[in-house]
């Protein structure tokens, strides 16, 4: 099994690869189609913006092969924002309201609405799951570790529910394609299972 994590020059992919590491995994860190192509499975990690990560996909060409993919793909945080329609994250004074992602999860980007709570959302939360196979062996209200200010509401392809203020999607999974909001790689042993899951797909 060959895995692959999508660099789209946005975002410290370090503990992402660390906690690969830990796994066992060494995987193949391109933004080249040519070299992803080989790959089995893919992680697309996004820290920072919706722009930014949006901007090095499409610098990269990599927005019609990410769509075109049948392989199994992992987005964690911003990499599961961006499959879906646009994000309301925008730059401030910037004229634009919304940036266009993917388009792969039928949904969009909202700010979370927390009145009386902090954001961005950071810390550990916990999150009620279906019965995809991303979270076999982990038990409901398992807590996974948090750091963001946008949230995918609950839509059609949530497979996971977290709740701050409101509930919004932990998890997204439509078809071969899989989102999670939380980082696995910063959430212990619950999150180097959830990795484990994915691999042994």
């Amino acid at each position: 099994m060959k895995l692959a994590v999508i660099d789209t020059k946005a975002c410290n992919l370090n503990s992402v690869l660390q906690a690969l590491k830990r796994l066992e995994i060494e995987p193949l860190v391109s933004n080249d189609q040519n070299e992803l192509k080989t790959a089995d499975k893919y992680i697309l990690p996004g820290v920072g913006t919706a722009q930014a990560v949006m901007a090095g996909i499409e610098k990269g060409g990599l927005s019609d092969f990410i769509r075109s993919l049948d392989k199994p793909l992992l987005g964690i945080c911003l990499g599961m924002q961006v499959l879906t329609k646009y994000s309301a994250e925008v730059p401030l004074n910037g004229g634009l309201t919304r940036i266009d992602t993917l388009g792969i999860i039928d949904s969009q980007v909202e700010k979370i609405q927390a009145p009386g709570l902090r954001l961005p959302h950071m810390g550990w939360n916990t999150v009620r799951h279906s019965d995809h196979p991303l979270f076999k062996g982990l038990a409901q209200d398992t807590y996974f570790y948090f750091v963001h200010s946008y949230c995918v509401p609950v839509c059609a392809d949530t497979s996971a529910v977290c709740s701050y203020g409101q509930d919004f999607s932990a998890a997204v999974c439509k078809n071969n394609f899989m989102g999670v909001q939380f980082h696995p790689e910063k959430s212990g042993a619950a999150g180097a299972q959830l990795l484990q899951n994915f691999i042994a797909l």
